[in-house]
């Protein structure tokens, strides 16, 4: 079983901001895989499918971003998962609009939920895939711009970024980490 978290703020105010670029790649997947992810638990919305013939939860934390890993850690502890069958697609501001990179695990790089979910499931060693949101312009506050829109030019990139975050995630359980890593940190 793996469990599949999407990070991002609660609503509608923050909907399709920079920041929620994880709940919208976990939207696609939960599409891919015919599941709602509309049931309240472990702080949380939640939802089942199945990938190769693996159980999976896709969770969208509610507990608002920085408090990231007190749904992640109600939901692994329920569930019996361990750190390295645990997915988390999120934002990142170190990489271009658009692009992935899949990791097995690190630091949080600044990210504050990231840094939550290490502090509350107390290891750094799980699967993520970061979706580029583009760099803060200068004289920009860091929440402003992460809390922002997309650009009407930036919007299209970033549908096909969370297609293929959400390919990223089924990758990482069909075919593992490894193999995941190999096809998407390559793509340009």
């Amino acid at each position: 079983m793996y469990l599949i978290v999407g990070l991002g703020n609660p609503g509608r105010e923050y909907e399709h901001t920079r920041h929620n670029a994880g709940f919208d790649a976990i939207d696609v997947l939960a599409g891919k895989l015919g599941a709602d992810v509309k049931e309240k638990k472990h702080k949380g919305l939640c939802g089942k499918g199945m990938i190769a013939g693996e159980k999976v939860i896709l969770l969208k934390p509610q507990t608002f971003m920085n408090l990231s890993g007190e749904s992640v850690r109600a939901a692994a502890d329920f569930y019996k998962i361990d750190a390295e069958h645990m997915i988390v697609l999120y934002d990142d501001i170190d990489l271009d609009v658009g692009k992935l990179r899949v990791r097995a695990k690190g630091s949080a790089g600044g990210h504050n939920g990231i840094k939550n979910i290490i502090a509350h499931m107390g290891t750094q060693e799980f699967p993520r895939v970061r979706i580029g949101v583009g760099a803060k312009p200068d004289r920009m506050d860091l929440a402003d711009y992460v809390l922002g829109r997309f650009s009407q030019v930036e919007r299209p990139v970033m549908e096909d970024a969370f297609e293929e975050a959400a390919e990223a995630a089924i990758a990482v359980v069909e075919d593992g980490i490894d193999a995941a890593m190999n096809r998407f940190n390559r793509k340009k």
